[in-house]
């Protein structure tokens, strides 16, 4: 079996049963258990951004470690697999941009990071201008009448709702980067997949997006969303050991 990409679904899927058995709680099926998977891999992804500014907080603090010991590092790192670049132009007789539900390249989006105009290198330079992001319509109108802060080609400014309205209106092209929701891997090759992460017997699985080092954490929300109490150290213990189990298995 070639090497999963992502946390291994069946890793979760055995220590939840078997750690489920062992203190005889009930059996938890593949469907059951398929049917929390993205829940519980949803809980965690927006989990991160929660830690991520309690990182930010103590890094501002002086509490939070540097290099590859920080936290706000690790967060990041992990969150870059989700991050997605977007060009987008105005949609056909209309004056905004919104993603095409037809194109397979525009995944869902979970977290808005940044929007530029769609430039290009000119002489070692970037011809893009950043595109000063608002959520707040009002505020948006007292910057569209003001003398002083009125947006140009040079300060454009854009408005969120279903849509995205940028001004001034004379910008065509849009480069939008975001979090995309997390999805599963297919198990034996590790490529990406709409489709979320479900354990089947004897068949395909679909792995999470997650990285293998929430394999605990994900047995645990599970346990958590199916009504099972379980220990973290030994989801932990458990955990750990199966997925070195199953690593070994993959060497042979």
């Amino acid at each position: 079996m070639a090497k999963s990409y992502g946390a291994d679904i069946s890793v979760v899927y055995n220590t939840l049963k078997d750690l489920t058995n062992k203190d005889q709680q009930g059996f938890i099926s593949p469907t059951e258990f398929s049917r929390f998977a993205t829940i519980a891999q949803l809980n965690i992804f927006n989990g991160l951004f929660d830690e991520l500014k309690d990182a930010q907080r103590l890094s501002r603090g002086g509490y939070n470690p540097s290099r590859d010991k920080s936290r706000t590092k690790r967060i990041l790192e992990d969150l870059a697999s989700f991050s997605v670049k977007k060009q987008l132009s105005k949609t056909t007789g209309s004056d905004f941009f919104s993603f095409s539900s037809a194109d397979p390249a525009a995944k869902p989006m979970a977290r808005l990071i940044s929007i530029t105009t769609a430039g290009s290198i000119l002489l070692d330079q970037s011809t893009k201008r950043p595109i000063e992001i608002c959520y707040d319509e009002e505020k948006l109108e007292r910057i569209l009448v003001s003398n002083l802060s009125a947006p140009t080609e040079e300060f454009p400014v854009a408005l969120i709702s279903d849509d995205i309205h940028v001004f001034p209106t004379s910008i065509n092209k849009i480069e939008v980067r975001y979090y995309k929701y997390p999805e599963g891997r297919v198990s034996t090759t590790g490529a990406r997949t709409s489709n979320p992460p479900t354990y089947t017997e004897g068949g395909t699985s679909i792995d999470f997006e997650l990285p293998e080092h929430y394999t605990s954490k994900l047995v645990y929300e599970i346990a958590k969303l199916s009504g099972i109490n379980l220990r973290d150290a030994e989801v932990v213990n458990y955990s750990s050991l199966e997925s070195q189990s199953i690593k070994q298995a993959e060497k042979q």
